[in-house]
């Protein structure tokens, strides 16, 4: 799915990128960087055509994702801080 396509169904389903991804629990930054691929993965294209068809029959997919108690991913490591040492010994 092009990266268009998925905004438009986003338009369909009634929500907006940031509420999107804040429901899903992946970073606004994340999604938005497929912009430049110009196209989503499978699973967000998955994922909003399901929301667009849930929506369209009348069912609130922000309860049912809600429900399933998704949590976001965090980076693990030191990233670029730097340790601090202590030189007297």
């Amino acid at each position: 799915m092009s990266f268009i396509e998925f905004k438009k169904m986003l338009l369909d389903a009634e929500i907006s990128l940031p509420k999107f991804s804040k429901l899903i629990k992946v970073s606004e930054k994340n999604i938005q960087s497929y912009k430049k691929k110009g196209e989503v993965p499978n699973t967000i294209a998955t994922i909003v055509t399901c929301f667009v068809a849930m929506h369209e029959s009348g069912l609130d997919y922000r309860t049912v994702i809600n429900e399933l108690g998704l949590e976001a991913k965090t980076k693990k490591g030191a990233g670029f801080a730097k340790k601090h040492t202590d030189s007297s010994q």
